[in-house]
This record gives C-alpha cells, structure tokens and sequence, in this order.
C-alpha cells in the first residue's frame, strides 16, 4: 500500500524504498543570546531542553528543545540521550556562536526581510484564544494577532531573535486555502 499524498508538480508518486525510517529530526535556527532564547522558549512555549552540546574548538553551543508530554521517557545518561535526541521528530536546534550576545548590533535574518527564504516555525495549541492571553500576559511581540489580515484564527509571533512562530488551532484550520 502506497503512502498517501496530495498531488502537485514535483510530487514523487511513491516514497523510494532507500528512504525507509527517515525522520525529520530538527530545525535549526541561530540565536544571538542563549539565556533569552532559552528562557522564551522553555517559559513561553513549555519546551524542555533535551541536550546541551558544546563545541569549543568551533565555538559554538548546539541546544535541543522539544515539547514532553507527561510519559515521555528521557534518558539521563549523556551518550544514551544524545543519541536519543537524534532519534526523536519534531525538534528545535537552538545554535548559538558564541560572543554575539556580546555585540550590541548584531542580528540574524529573520527570512521574512528581504530577500525572503526562511519563514517561519508553527506551534498547534489547543485554544488560540488561551494561547493568545498567556502570550498577552508574557509580553510577546506579535507581527500579527489572530482577528488580523486576511487571514484569521492565525497568529504570528516573534522570538527574541525576531524568528516568526505561527500559532493555530487545529481545529479552526478546516477550509483553509480552498
């Protein structure tokens, strides 16, 4: 039985066999403050840190973020959860070179500037309206509320570096781009 997949130009009618139990593990977005990025992203968005991987002679910090459920089973050995960590879906890899939290101004190319590439992240929520209070209450900068533009029940957030964070509610995204 095939996988399913919606059609388009460019769209393979099958996975190739060669590519059984890949995983998309991580995104990676560079940070210029770690203590910010980590606490916004760990108080915010309730993200634990998994991993810490420092590379002196590169000089830089590698940080795994990902949302826990109650349950989940995180080996406290370094090696083992290292590897762990590389097998797990869905993460943030938070890369911080080291001395840029240093430079006053120093910043990073949030992709949504020109010339555009890289957009954005997105986090589903259970209720955008509770989400939304909470960030209110958080003090997130927001580049578009979710009664704004054209399109609703959507909002965009800004993380410390000025990333883009999409917000939805599942459920209210049936009918969308018909």
């Amino acid at each position: 039985m095939a996988l399913f997949t919606e059609s388009a130009p460019g769209v393979a009618e099958e996975a190739p066999a060669m590519t059984a139990g890949f995983t998309l593990n991580h995104t990676m977005m560079r940070i210029k403050d770690p203590e910010k990025a980590l606490h916004f992203y760990t108080h915010v968005f309730g993200m634990r840190l998994l991993r810490k991987l420092d590379f002196p002679e590169m000089k830089f910090t590698l940080y795994f973020l990902a949302r826990l459920e109650e349950g989940d089973e995180v080996p406290d050995e370094a090696d083992a959860r290292t590897i762990w960590t590389f097998q797990q879906e869905g993460l943030l890899e938070l890369t911080h070179n080291w001395g840029t939290e240093e430079q006053a101004d120093f910043i990073y190319h949030n992709g949504n500037q020109e010339p555009q590439g890289f957009g954005h992240i997105c986090f589903s929520v259970p209720n955008l309206d509770t989400a939304v209070t909470w960030f209110d209450d958080n003090g997130v900068d927001y580049v578009k509320r979710p009664d704004q533009g054209k399109m609703k029940n959507v909002a965009f957030v800004k993380d410390p570096d000025g990333y883009w964070i999409e917000i939805v509610q599942a459920d209210l995204m049936g009918g969308s781009g018909q």
